[in-house]
């Protein structure tokens, strides 16, 4: 088969190599559609997978082909999205159903081979029927929307809230979507890049804030005078990770998301926001399977959460290496880039 694989850092390559064989209780998954995460991108040139050669890729979904020995046949020609977390199913974290705090886990396009090829072989527990109206496209952002769901039940969203949400890359924006399903009173956007604002306005997100502009908390008082309800870290920078005690308002909650691009540090008058005025400070970590993916699925396939907009780029698999230079360089406004193969029509 044809698949994208890192053999170094930097060394990115779309080649040809074995087809992946099912063993036992496994598939194999023929990929339709597979997202690139902000997370490959670092994988990719900086830091590398945890071992060599690795095909990336974990948001994905496709249809099962064939089936290892002893496993069901059923499922041959089921349309699958594919929950890239395996778990060892031993550890006390895995007996209590909370696989993303797993102590010896696999997972599917960083420490086994992943979605940037035609074919992957992944165990049957982590498939997840599609919808028949659902493409398979969709169906691929379902991990990407299942970890901005977890991370935004984690805190909880009331009606009326005003939910302030610092980045607005993919989860950023898919949690600004589920903010207002949850009928947030208002869904405030912020950041440092023009054109992601203005690709938020055009998905309905307003006001939207540039803090190179000005006072994000004057800003923020013009709307909220008491602070905001729930404040969302998901941009992995250290002042925004300030910003977010400086905004939430007394007894308000505080949710971290975004994955780090360097230390985080905490200056004394935003730790002192977090003693006076009692904030809760949640941490998330992936998502939960199976329940955040079948609420996710659920309202994607009822149309109350449109993923479709946020994917701006479609391209093939040969052309995934040029892609990831690009999202690296940022030479092209871009938010989800997704390779995809085929009819992407139910």
């Amino acid at each position: 088969m044809k698949a994208c694989v890192l053999h170094a850092v930097g060394d990115f390559r779309c080649e040809e190599v074995p087809d992946p064989v099912p063993r036992e209780g496994e598939a194999l998954v023929a990929v339709r559609a597979c997202g690139v995460c902000g997370s490959d991108i670092p994988r990719v040139f900086s830091k590398g997978t945890y071992r060599f050669p690795t095909i990336p890729g974990h948001e994905f979904a496709g249809e099962v082909v064939e089936v290892g020995p002893n496993t069901d046949r059923g499922l041959v020609g089921k349309r699958v999205v594919v929950f890239p977390l395996i778990p060892c199913g031993k550890c006390p974290a895995c007996g209590m159903g909370a696989h993303a705090q797993c102590e010896d886990y696999d997972y599917l396009g960083s420490r086994s081979n992943g979605g940037f090829a035609e074919f992957v072989a992944a165990p049957v527990w982590n498939l997840l029927p599609i919808p028949e109206n659902v493409p398979f496209e969709e169906a691929a952002m379902v991990e990407p929307a299942a970890v901005a769901a977890h991370a935004l039940r984690q805190a909880g969203v009331n009606p009326g809230d005003v939910v302030l949400i610092f980045g607005a890359g993919p989860i950023g924006l898919i949690m600004g979507m589920w903010a207002r399903l949850w009928e947030a009173g208002e869904t405030l956007l912020i950041d440092i890049d023009g054109s992601r604002l203005e690709f938020a306005r055009q998905l309905g997100f307003q006001p939207v804030f540039n803090p190179t502009e000005g006072s994000v908390a004057a800003w923020l008082k013009e709307i909220a005078p008491r602070g905001a309800d729930v404040v969302v870290e998901a941009s992995g920078s250290s002042a925004a990770f300030e910003q977010c005690m400086l905004t939430a308002r007394a007894f308000g909650k505080v949710v971290l998301v975004g994955n780090p691009a360097g230390e985080m540090r905490l200056p004394q008058g935003a730790y002192w926001a977090i003693l006076r005025n009692e904030l809760k400070v949640f941490g998330t970590w992936n998502s939960i399977y199976r329940n955040d993916w079948e609420l996710t699925l659920g309202s994607i396939a009822s149309g109350q959460l449109d993923v479709k907009p946020i994917i701006t780029h479609r391209v093939a698999l040969s052309e995934l290496p040029g892609a990831l230079v690009m999202m690296r360089d940022r030479t092209v406004f871009h938010n989800k880039v997704m390779y995809v193969t085929g009819s992407q029509s139910p």
